[in-house]
């Protein structure tokens, strides 16, 4: 399969701006539905409007560019305004002739980022759809100026664009469960977890860790510092992840063999394996979540914050 993707308007030819604006977030949610593509396999070109200084010259290079890849879908990303609100507002995806594809897209997208599915929209005006020569969809992933839709989009930024790729992949309806299928969701204060600085975590703890460092060498510093080889030591702190606790009288293959125990949590674009069943508050702090403090950094969070933690993941 091949994919040519393409964020909505351009640098000079600026579109909708709200809380957020729609040409950075456009591209933004091209890069990194291209990677989750590429990672699973998929052949995927991407552009991005540089030079167009008016509204049908954009139009034109976006389509031109599109017509001159070889590819058997063609995307364009775009975000949706309407009137200034703090109301949910939702999410769609405009098609011409592909009223299934762009319905799985907006299903995957509502289910994924908590917003509401205003379903495929047919439209027979947009020179995207009447232009490019493959199948194709242009995805509205929601309002910008809607700030519940924006704090949802935020939020779930990384699901929502592995949602838009799943679509293609075929692990969108598997990745994706509906709301009352989330397999594991709780509220309470987090805490920070990893780096040189973290001293709070036994020398052996690691040995649970399911990952060595060749399998995932974005997770560890490249220097183990010295005098230390616990697990939260060893971990770049800069890097998003969620540290997962576990029940300590099981073994971490035990764990593993235990399927319906077993899920796949995303943090941004890094996926980390975990044991939900086993969570919840811990025993003596109520904390319910460890996070990397470049996660808390990006969150804007402290520790004892409070944050909402959902692993819709169930693997199979």
């Amino acid at each position: 399969m091949k994919i040519a993707i393409s964020s909505g308007h351009g640098e000079k030819v600026r579109g909708a701006s709200g809380y957020i604006d729609e040409v950075e977030e456009a591209r933004r949610v091209v890069e990194r539905v291209a990677d989750d593509l590429h990672e699973a396999g998929v052949l995927v070109n991407v552009f991005h409007d540089n030079t167009s200084t008016t509204q049908d010259q954009n139009l034109h290079t976006i389509v031109d560019w599109h017509n001159s890849q070889d590819r058997d879908y063609d995307i364009s990303v775009h975000f949706n305004a309407y009137q200034t609100t703090d109301k949910p507002m939702g999410t769609e995806c405009c098609y011409l002739t592909q009223e299934d594809l762009a319905a799985r897209v907006a299903g995957a997208i509502s289910t994924s980022g908590d917003l509401i599915n205003r379903g495929p929209k047919v439209r027979s005006d947009l020179y995207f759809l009447n232009s490019t020569d493959m199948p194709a969809i242009l995805i509205e992933t929601c309002f910008v100026d809607s700030k519940a839709d924006v704090n949802a989009y935020q939020v779930n930024f990384g699901m929502i664009c592995g949602a838009i790729a799943g679509v293609f992949t075929g692990e969108s309806e598997a990745a994706f469960p509906g709301p009352q299928e989330k397999l594991f969701r709780t509220v309470g204060k987090c805490s920070w977890f990893g780096g040189p600085q973290d001293e709070g975590v036994d020398a052996d703890e690691g040995l649970a860790f399911i990952y060595e460092y060749d399998q995932a060498p974005h997770l560890f510093l490249k220097e183990q510092p010295p005098n230390t080889s616990g697990l939260a030591r060893r971990l770049d702190p800069a890097v998003p992840y969620v540290a997962c606790r576990w029940d300590y009288s099981k073994t971490p293959k035990e764990m593993l063999a235990d399927k319906d125990n077993f899920a796949l949590v995303r943090a941004g674009k890094w996926r980390i394996f975990a044991w939900p069943a086993d969570w919840g508050p811990h025993e003596t702090t109520d904390r319910v979540a460890d996070l990397s403090p470049g996660l808390l950094e990006t969150l804007g969070l402290d520790t004892d914050d409070e944050v909402e933690v959902i692993y819709p993941f169930r693997l199979k």
